[in-house]
């Protein structure tokens, strides 16, 4: 008998710890499954529930960790549950007894959580728990100091999806075109054989022997890895990806970018300058072409199979028809939906710009660097523009001899703040919410 990958039996990352915000509830789906993560008061771990009150079914994400319990407090009747996830008060009951009598009835569902590689690791099957605690994580054996690897983290929610972002990634061919002058240039693309080294339910395994010798790694159902070897050098660069399933349509990108070199360049660049430049760069190349890529071939398998809706003569196509073949033959070429009560999977396309690269919504709340990063820049223009005013408010009441003596120097500094000011309201602060994409002007 065929065996069959079963997604709800594997961890996955829902975000880089550094990313969390500790005091408020984040809400997050996974498999269709609306969570909520949380951290009790005085707690080192955070939590992951289902993202319901048992009470009224009111999404705990909206609600707030208590000042005096530590507790997570539902906003709608103020139910309270503790880290198991265990109803502790009800301030509605008649009875303190009532409470305590009916705490199984009245618990939250709490999933098995990990952190471990600064990611936050969640199992979404509550009722496998004890398997949980014996299967390992996915975890990359780059992303350890001991061995002299530095890494940052990345995380996007993606407008595509999750078999999607897994064949993008499986594709590195792809890279001097999409993302010409970013990551790549198309003028110098050449031809990226790929070698199968081994195909199975749990792995599939590649290398490219070229300039850059590269393995990379499929290990279902998330992380997707590239480890480089630069030369005959000891030194390596690696690319971690995890694709994160979240609703039809709808995948969450959680990376992470490693080397054993150059590693004070690590050190010197702050994470949000990184993410702007380069990282939601990258993902913005991908974006419409995979949105709508995805619902041309939806379309086109209503009526055949992606062997004839695709055409991949090249060796460089090996990964994508490995992965395609695989979701074939162990997911029946589908993801979970209708076990959680998804009955209509098929994405419509979007052809909204704003909408589809709007880093804010997707990128920049998730992310604390670039959240802190724009509210800095932001407190930075108001006081730009406070000195500007009474900069030119105060030459003006000068008297003669006064405003020709100290007048000019303020008057010079305050149009060197304006001109500040307006490179952070027209050209960076911009890029935390949306820069569009036209690949015609690359």
């Amino acid at each position: 008998m065929q065996a069959e990958f079963n997604f709800f039996h594997h961890w996955y990352p829902l975000s880089p710890v550094e990313d969390l915000d500790s005091p408020r509830p984040v809400p997050v789906t996974l498999l269709g499954i609306r969570l909520v993560i949380w951290k009790p008061r005085d707690a080192d771990n955070y939590r992951v529930f289902l993202d319901q009150c048992p009470h009224r079914l009111a999404p705990l994400s909206e609600g707030r960790v208590d000042d005096k319990t530590g507790n997570l407090m539902c906003s709608y009747h103020g139910w309270q549950f503790d880290g198991r996830g265990i109803c502790t008060h009800i301030p509605q009951a008649e009875n303190p007894q009532l409470v305590a009598k009916n705490q199984q009835n009245f618990c939250v569902l709490s999933l098995p959580v990990r952190q471990e590689n600064d990611l936050l690791w969640v199992w979404p099957d509550a009722k496998s728990a004890e398997l949980a605690a014996t299967t390992p994580l996915p975890l990359s054996p780059h992303i350890d100091t001991n061995k002299g690897f530095v890494w940052s983290s990345y995380i996007r929610d993606l407008e595509y999806d999750w078999q999607t972002l897994v064949e993008n990634v499986a594709d590195p061919s792809h890279v001097p075109f999409s993302h010409h002058g970013v990551q790549g240039n198309r003028d110098k693309a050449t031809s990226i054989p790929l070698n199968v080294v081994q195909s199975t339910i749990n792995l599939i395994e590649v290398s490219i022997s070229k300039a850059l010798p590269t393995t990379i790694t499929f290990q279902p159902p998330c992380l997707l890895e590239y480890a480089i070897s630069i030369g005959d050098t000891d030194k390596k660069l690696g690319l971690i990806v995890y694709c994160v399933p979240v609703s039809p349509g709808k995948s969450r990108i959680v990376a992470q970018f490693t080397r054993n070199f150059a590693k004070n360049l690590h050190y010197l660049i702050p994470r949000w300058w990184e993410h702007i430049k380069i990282r939601n760069l990258v993902l913005d190349g991908d974006m419409m072409l995979l949105h709508q890529q995805e619902y041309l071939l939806q379309q086109r398998q209503e009526s055949e199979s992606w062997k004839t809706a695709y055409k991949l003569p090249t060796s460089a196509d090996r990964l994508v028809i490995e992965f395609r073949t695989w979701f074939d033959k162990y997911c029946h070429g589908q993801l979970p939906w209708s076990k959680v009560g998804i009955s209509n999977p098929e994405t419509k396309i979007n052809n909204n710009r704003a909408v589809m690269l709007d880093r804010y919504h997707q990128h920049t709340q998730h992310c604390s660097s670039c959240r802190k990063a724009l509210k800095n820049l932001q407190r930075l223009q108001i006081l730009l523009l406070t000195y500007v005013v009474t900069s030119v408010c105060g030459v003006a009441v000068l008297s003669d001899a006064l405003r020709m003596q100290l007048g000019l120097p303020v008057v010079i500094t305050a149009l060197l703040g304006l001109g500040v000011y307006s490179w952070l309201k027209f050209w960076l602060i911009p890029k935390f919410y949306f820069v569009d994409y036209i690949h015609a002007e690359k």
